[in-house]
């Protein structure tokens, strides 16, 4: 059983061709070194053949788009969808317009009743003033002669609550 570690820069990848070379010196000393050389050919097949199949599904995917024919749509039923769409407008301005005018009389109605209670306002406070007015000023008294009358009836005067006063 192997074990492939991707993070151990010594091991050898699975599929990659691995050549081993024995060298035997036999010097005054024999030593024996194993020599591994580890052939990794630069290949670019993969990424051409990535890069036409992307191309081809692009141009595949453009052909359908573009290729297929839409279903036609009728003149009826196009300007149905504009009548429509024109009503559901019209319907949206005159709420927006109708709530300006509410508003616009609702504005109306305060300044009214503003201007209501600042008139009954002036009218108590010049009411208040002519009332102020006559409590501080004193009474005028006019003095005159006048002759008395002498009575209808033969010189006894009878004070009745009906009778005129002269």
């Amino acid at each position: 059983m192997t074990h492939y570690d991707p993070n151990d820069p010594n091991s050898v990848p699975p599929g990659t061709p691995v050549y081993t070379e024995t060298v035997t010196t036999t010097a005054p000393v024999s030593t024996e070194t194993v020599e591994t050389t580890v052939v990794r050919e630069s290949n670019n097949t993969g990424w051409w053949i990535a890069g036409i199949l992307g191309g081809l599904v692009i141009i595949a995917v453009l052909f359908i788009l573009f290729a297929r024919g839409g279903e036609p749509q009728t003149d009826e039923a196009l300007l149905q969808a504009q009548a429509d769409a024109a009503a559901a407008q019209a319907q949206a301005d005159s709420a927006l317009i109708q709530g300006q005018v509410a508003g616009a009389q609702a504005s109306v109605d305060i300044a009214r009743a503003d201007a209501a209670r600042s008139q009954a306002e002036a009218v108590r406070a010049a009411s208040e003033a002519r009332a102020a007015e006559a409590r501080s000023s004193s009474p005028v008294i006019i003095e005159r002669q006048v002759q008395a009358p002498a009575p209808a009836n033969g010189g006894v005067a009878v004070v009745t609550p009906t009778a005129p006063q002269n």
